[in-house]
């Protein structure tokens, strides 16, 4: 766990934010990681092209201090996280069709003043090894 000024039992520290459920493969391997380093997150299946209004409810209450967003396809989700939040967000690409290559390019292909730090495809573990280093930043 990083050594941070927040307590650690009192906040979640990353939110991992899915667009459906078929990707759980690649955010279990982010929730592995998180656990094992003891970091306090919590999971939500939410979908940035059908479920949009949900999406903004929880961004506007969650208190998490990283999102990992994990999408396939359009992979749309990284990038509308970060157009409603100044907190990092770290895109997983998932090889749901073409390879991942589609979800890769939609998340690094971000337009200016909207960053979203990208891992490679299917890398969830990366992903929350990235936020835990994001939050080692905290250190008193």
């Amino acid at each position: 766990m990083p050594d941070t000024n927040i307590d650690n039992n009192k906040i979640t520290l990353v939110s991992i934010i899915a667009g459906s459920t078929s990707d759980k493969d690649v955010y279990e391997k982010a929730e592995k990681v998180l656990k094992e380093n003891k970091i306090t997150f919590e999971l939500q299946i939410i979908s940035a092209h059908r479920d949009p209004e949900k999406l903004d409810e929880y961004l506007k209450s969650c208190q998490s201090l990283v999102y990992i967003a994990v999408a396939g396809l359009s992979a749309a989700l990284p990038g509308v996280i970060a157009s409603k939040t100044n907190k990092p967000v770290i895109g997983v690409p998932v090889s749901a069709k073409l390879g991942g290559l589609d979800a890769l390019l939609s998340i690094v292909q971000m337009p200016p003043r909207v960053p979203v730090a990208c891992v490679g495809i299917d890398r969830g573990e990366n992903a929350a090894y990235l936020a835990i280093r994001i939050l080692n930043l905290l250190k008193k």
